[in-house]
């Protein structure tokens, strides 16, 4: 497997086109590493340093594992080469927590081992950013706008996939490493 380091910015254009059918968040702690499909995200420059910003609800696994260890990779689906099972992936990864069982062994997904940081980048999505945490900040729901309101309806915890009533956490994370897995 090699990586092709790339300038994380001249992949915008594609990380957006994705994010709204998905992209992963993968997280590790105490050898459990996990992955969540995220829709959310945001990729800038904050403080002087290239940033992704992902949103995380309280209550989910990933965000246990995230205040554990302070970092995450962010796997984009990439070409076409693995279309079908990055989007098995995904589909089981915005599906099923973490907590439960090993969803990325249970799809077959190939872990790459990152080069900054602990959480592994995924074959099957081969655009991946290494990002380790220099801020968070909780998004209080009480202060969003009546039109988001929807994410965020009444009586069910974030610890269910699906519906919830729990706030999001913005990570934002330095990006340390960008690049493309090819073999």
């Amino acid at each position: 497997m090699t990586k092709k380091e790339i300038n994380v910015f001249d992949y915008a254009g594609e990380i957006f086109a994705a994010m709204p059918k998905g992209i992963l968040l993968t997280s590790e702690a105490e050898d459990c590493v996990n992955a969540m499909t995220i829709g959310w995200g945001t990729l800038g420059i904050e403080w002087g340093v290239p940033i992704f910003a992902a949103y995380v609800r309280e209550g989910r696994f990933t965000t246990e594992l995230l205040e554990r260890t302070g970092e995450f990779t962010i796997c984009v689906p990439y070409g076409d080469k693995y279309a079908d099972k990055a989007a098995k992936i995904l589909g089981m990864c915005g599906s099923q927590s973490g907590r439960d069982f090993d969803k990325l062994a249970k799809v077959g997904a190939h872990l790459v081992d990152a080069d900054m940081i602990r959480p592994p980048a995924i074959q099957e999505l081969p655009l991946t950013i290494e990002c380790r945490v220099v801020f968070e900040q909780v998004q209080p729901i009480k202060k969003i706008s009546y039109r988001f309101k929807k994410f965020y309806p009444e009586g069910v915890d974030s610890t269910h996939v699906g519906a919830n009533e729990d706030p999001h956490i913005a990570y934002y994370g330095e990006i340390l490493k960008a690049y493309i897995l090819s073999e």
